[in-house]
């Protein structure tokens, strides 16, 4: 199988890959060649650097989708996007970037399957961003999307093409409805969520964090490797069991940000906790109180997608892949 990841340099794309790399045979077929793409070249773990090919492109340029798919992968991680605050601040690159790269994959895809058959797996990076207010205690799969921001509507219309292509026959499509991924690693970026990493993951290793909501938000999580065990899961289950209605609302675990400070001090201490600033900030607090706070993600649960069921967990998990197991 040609496995491609499109996005390969991002956190979940990377995680991604290193997973491919620990354990093979996770995705229940042989990888025989493997395509890593993003707008700088990704990085390649030693057990893989044999059947790997890295491309440094930007989807969203002409012809670049085309370009890709010219070598037919049968499995395709579309994970390439910028983030909500990015994708909020610059209007026309989170259209460019967000909506008319992936359109453009979708398109390329259809005219390679005019030329031959050729029917790949597509897995979508999606967002619970596609939500809007107002909504119920908890958001079921039969709830509208209508989202409020630029990035959660760049992501529902590109979840309507992902349905729409996929009942045509175009591809096999999966649109992955992520939570909001805590914690992740490395240096904060431009999401208006990455404080809920930011509070937990400075204080961990004894640096100073800022909060700039409420300890009062509730929000929507999962750990980046539920959101890895949500892509795998996703590439290799039956889709004839999902029906028409492709894109998912993924498992995850609703608390509240003080839930959040609570478990780091269980886990790490007062200490930790006591490096937590309070900076409240008005832009970012109205943008986080626009989100969605608790779904029942049942008919995910039931096509056998997991995630965590508490914020110990979550903060565990980080500390053993990220910390060497030691704080």
């Amino acid at each position: 199988m040609h496995v491609m990841v499109i996005g390969a340099a991002g956190m979940i794309g990377r995680k991604l890959v290193e997973k491919l790399a620990a354990e093979p045979d996770d995705l229940g077929y042989d990888i025989a060649k493997l395509t890593l793409a993003d707008v700088i070249e990704p990085s390649v773990p030693p057990g893989l650097a044999s059947i790997s090919k890295t491309l440094a492109l930007d989807l969203s340029s002409q012809g670049i989708a085309a370009r890709l798919i010219a070598s037919r992968p049968d499995v395709i991680f579309h994970l390439a996007a910028i983030v909500s605050g990015e994708a909020e601040a610059d209007f026309d690159k989170g259209y460019r970037v967000n909506l008319d790269g992936t359109r453009a994959l979708f398109e390329a895809i259809r005219h390679e399957s005019r030329n031959e058959a050729y029917f790949p797996r597509l897995l979508f990076a999606s967002s619970i961003a596609v939500f809007g207010q107002p909504f119920p205690e908890k958001i079921g799969d039969e709830f509208f999307t209508a989202p409020l921001t630029s990035y959660g509507t760049q992501k529902a219309i590109c979840e309507l093409l992902l349905a729409d292509y996929t009942r045509r026959g175009i591809f096999d499509g999966i649109g992955i409805r992520l939570p909001t991924i805590c914690i992740r690693p490395g240096k904060p970026n431009k999401a208006a969520s990455g404080f809920f990493s930011n509070i937990l993951r400075e204080p961990l290793v004894g640096q100073e964090a800022v909060l700039p909501v409420d300890e009062s938000v509730r929000h929507w999580f999962a750990s980046p490797r539920s959101a890895i065990g949500f892509f795998v899961h996703a590439a290799r289950m039956d889709t004839a069991k999902i029906g028409p209605r492709r894109n998912l609302t993924m498992p995850g675990l609703s608390a509240l940000v003080g839930e959040e400070i609570a478990a780091l001090g269980r886990v790490a201490g007062e200490k930790a906790v006591r490096l937590i600033r309070r900076e409240p900030d008005p832009v970012i607090s109205s943008i986080v109180g626009g989100w969605a706070t608790d779904f029942d993600a049942r008919r995910a649960r039931e096509l056998g997608f997991t995630a965590e069921n508490n914020f110990d967990e979550i903060i565990r998990i980080h500390i053993e892949d990220e910390l060497g197991g030691k704080i």
